[in-house]
């Protein structure tokens, strides 16, 4: 008998209409913030390199947020497992508008380097209620719909974060603002932008009542073998990335001499991509399971990771550049579906952290070195060193949970 399509309009609507009106509209809330941090990022990384901010502070600020998230994330995820999501959740997004200001008033970089910190605490608070706060509201039927929503919306409004300089020529053009104005008041603008997130998101939650766990389970009662496995191997992942991915804009800048408004609207295009490529996650998840999806789509990425290396100009390395992006990230929210349904629900703030700070740790500090390589004249080593981790890191992904399914 011949199979539907993976994907077919039909389908994806029924998805989507599953999950819970709550759970949609808070997804959507986090729009304005993911367009604010979405520009942050090019003008972090393609921007302040054009107006003389070396290599190896663009590294360190980035390694800064990622120290931050990892400090707070776990005591942060305890938290929200214990007395609820929906307050640390609305607390960093509220602090997240005044971080994004500072890079509009000054290109100090101690200052800009604390902001950055400011940031990675709300990352860190972000990352240890978003996904329990959905996989607390969805059942597992709905939950990767709900982490594929997510996914999709956060990497598009992203996108048009990341695409911003593409309009900068044309606005200078007719303005006769000079770039650092236009870049400045833009940056300014994205702050604006990121207060509608709290405040709708307030009005949203302000009648969600949270179940509190007050004798919630302890961390030594919970099954650490998958949770460590799960979280060791998507470290090995995270340690690959950190090479290049955060400076990807800063590589394209070094290696080929693009500025932001070449590697502005690639990234834009490519969280384009991702969100498009992630639609059809939950339909791969349930045709092949989540660990043959997750497997399928980040081994054939390793080999887009590693014909960067080899590419000759910007435009191919672009182009290879979108569809390792597209497949690697597609994974993602099946990634975190899986994990949220193979750990009990009162400690799923705890997991989460305790996942992201796996990721995030030994990035932050690859990221720091992949600045510092950069800073060298070496712009090769880093793609070849985030290809050998990620391979490490699929393989053992498979071998590890092939027989796993995930529970409630």
């Amino acid at each position: 008998m011949m199979q539907p399509p993976i994907s077919s309009p039909a389908s994806r609507w029924r998805l989507i209409s599953a999950i819970p009106t709550r759970v949609r509209r808070l997804i959507v809330l986090t729009s304005p913030i993911s367009l604010s941090t979405g520009y942050m990022f090019v003008f972090v990384t393609a921007y302040l390199p054009q107006i003389g901010i070396g290599s190896a502070a663009i590294g360190l600020m980035l390694g800064a947020n990622g120290f931050a998230m990892i400090l707070s994330a776990i005591p942060l995820g305890l938290l929200s497992d214990r007395w609820g999501r929906k307050w640390i959740l609305l607390a960093a997004a509220v602090a997240v508008p005044p971080s994004l200001l500072v890079f509009a008033l000054t290109t100090n970089v101690v200052y800009l380097v604390l902001a950055n910190v400011v940031m990675g605490v709300a990352d860190g608070a972000f990352l240890a209620t978003w996904n329990a706060i959905i996989a607390d509201q969805t059942t597992t039927e709905q939950r990767d719909a709900a982490f594929s929503l997510s996914f999709i919306l956060g990497n598009v409004t992203m996108g048009v974060g990341f695409a911003l300089p593409l309009a900068f020529p044309l606005v200078q053009a007719w303005t006769g603002l000079d770039s650092s104005t236009v870049h400045t008041e833009a940056m300014t603008l994205a702050a604006a932008l990121a207060v509608l997130t709290p405040l709708f998101a307030w009005l949203l939650l302000r009648d969600y009542v949270e179940v509190r766990h007050a004798r919630a389970k302890r961390a030594r009662g919970m099954r650490w073998g998958p949770l460590l496995t799960f979280s060791g191997l998507n470290g090995l992942i995270g340690l690959g990335a950190g090479f290049i991915i955060p400076l990807i804009p800063l590589w394209f800048f070094l290696k080929f001499g693009v500025p932001d408004t070449f590697s502005g609207p690639l990234l834009a295009v490519s969280n384009i991509t991702i969100g498009l490529a992630a639609v059809v996650s939950a339909a791969l998840s349930r045709r092949y399971g989540p660990v043959r999806a997750i497997v399928m789509a980040e081994g054939m990425a390793t080999g887009f990771m590693l014909s960067l290396a080899f590419a000759g100009n910007p435009v191919l390395a672009g182009g290879l550049y979108l569809v390792r992006a597209a497949l690697m990230n597609m994974s993602s929210p099946l990634a975190d579906s899986f994990l949220m349904g193979i750990i009990e629900p009162e400690q799923r703030g705890f997991a989460s952290a305790i996942n992201s700070i796996v990721w995030r740790l030994p990035n932050s500090v690859t990221t720091i070195l992949g600045g510092i390589l950069f800073a060298a004249g070496n712009y090769d080593l880093p793609i070849y060193l985030a290809t050998l981790f990620y391979a490490v890191a699929v393989t053992g992904f498979y071998v590890a949970f092939r027989n796993v399914k995930p529970g409630t």
